[in-house]
């Protein structure tokens, strides 16, 4: 959609690649109004360094007290959005709630701990990789990559780190679908909320009753001990935010690494001849296709000038992460050019920056590592069955990454 320099983009709540409108916007400058779902106003930050001060910014906060329209009361029940906004958890928290939460939550994810997982991730990945094959034989040689390899193995290392039976995995999975669609209506919004709410009430309520060496079970340890305490809201705020965040992000990063390889077959090339390593091929695909396009929200607590453009106070702001991964002003003219031997593949900043980074960076960037390495190493020959272009998209905005990956699992 073309739009004037004065003229705010409606972002499209039915998704799509947002690469050609993000160059677009790029072009204009590195801050730009936007339209959220509802008409609601908001901004989104593009460029790599405006987004890169924005995110570390002092007056820059992450609270839903500092929404204006919605402390107004003119944010409707049911606005897609809206649980980015309000959901209790580290997402929504500042300063001193911020780093009570993340403290609880940081010692699921310390190095150490990561490392222990990697031989449960190697052992998930060839049963999974072995699945594939099955279905791929049952269906003409065809199978959906996503469904079948990128989605149940973050799923299934999030859950099992915080306890989470396999009987609600697929609805889990559904239901984080939901809740981060831009294009959902009211109603189906927020029975997806409730509904996902009750599965980790139950999850909550299983391992109060019986405890077992999960971060669920020490979240809710930590809730009733006299020491730092985590509200019933912020346990099941802080539960959403795992299984979403846990396993959307990484289930897209792998999605997306292998829709580029496949369409890049010298870079995987370079990986075989061992010119780069999948640590490359992840960092490359986080920059130029990142999991997460825009994503929600961030409020200046006063009226902020960033790159020459205003935010006003109380605005909603979106990170514009895929903007910022094909900045030409850092990336260079070829920005758009998927590139794993790129010198400043490493400078994204599709984990984060600041207070606010990904706590759960070095596992999705292990479970990434791995499973490329041993999906093409036991199918070498993997190819799309549909062209790149033809795929259908995320109903997101929020969300980067394509709805199914059939492939031809070829050895």
């Amino acid at each position: 959609m073309t739009t004037s320099p004065s003229t705010p983009h409606r972002l499209d709540p039915a998704g799509g690649c947002p690469h050609a409108d993000n160059a677009r916007l790029l072009a204009r400058g590195a801050v730009a109004p936007v339209v959220l779902p509802g008409d609601v106003p908001g901004m989104a930050v593009l460029g790599h360094d405006a987004l890169r001060e924005f995110l570390a910014h002092p007056d820059v906060a992450k609270g839903a007290e500092h929404f204006t329209a919605l402390r107004e009361g003119r944010i409707a029940d049911g606005w897609p959005l809206k649980t980015f906004a309000t959901v209790r958890g580290m997402t929504t928290a500042d300063g001193a709630d911020h780093r009570r939460l993340r403290s609880l939550v940081s010692k699921a994810f310390t190095v150490r701990r990561v490392a222990d997982l990697r031989p449960r991730i190697e052992t998930v990945t060839e049963e999974l990789l072995d699945g594939l094959g099955r279905v791929a034989a049952d269906h003409g040689g065809v199978a959906d990559l996503r469904r079948h390899f990128a989605m149940p193995l973050p799923m299934g290392v999030i859950c099992e780190l915080l306890g989470v039976d396999a009987r609600y995995h697929e609805r889990l999975h559904h239901l984080s679908n939901e809740v981060v669609a831009t294009d959902i209506g009211p109603e189906a919004a927020m029975a997806a909320n409730r509904e996902l709410v009750d599965v980790l009430g139950a999850v909550a309520a299983a391992r109060a009753k019986q405890p077992g060496d999960d971060l669920t079970s020490a979240l809710i340890a930590a809730r009733e001990d006299d020491g730092d305490r985590l509200s019933a809201h912020e346990l099941i705020g802080t539960l959403l935010l795992m299984i979403v965040a846990g396993h959307e992000t990484t289930l897209n990063l792998i999605t997306n690494a292998v829709r580029a390889l496949c369409t890049h077959r010298d870079q995987l090339d370079l990986v075989r001849a061992g010119r780069a390593t999948w640590a490359d091929v992840v960092e490359e695909t986080l920059r130029w296709d990142s999991p997460v396009s825009y994503f929600p929200f961030r409020y200046a607590t006063r009226d902020l000038t960033l790159d020459g453009t205003a935010i006003p106070k109380g605005t909603p702001v979106l990170a514009g992460y895929s903007a910022a991964g094909r900045d030409p002003a850092v990336h260079g003219p070829d920005a758009g050019r998927f590139d794993i031997t790129r010198a400043s593949g490493a400078r994204h900043l599709s984990l984060g920056h600041g207070a606010h980074y990904c706590l759960g960076a070095p596992l999705a960037r292990m479970e990434g590592a791995i499973a490329l390495e041993r999906l093409f190493t036991r199918f070498p020959g993997m190819e799309l069955t549909v062209p790149d272009q033809g795929l259908p998209r995320h109903a997101s905005f929020v969300g980067n990454s394509v709805r199914e990956l059939p492939v031809r699992p070829v050895p």
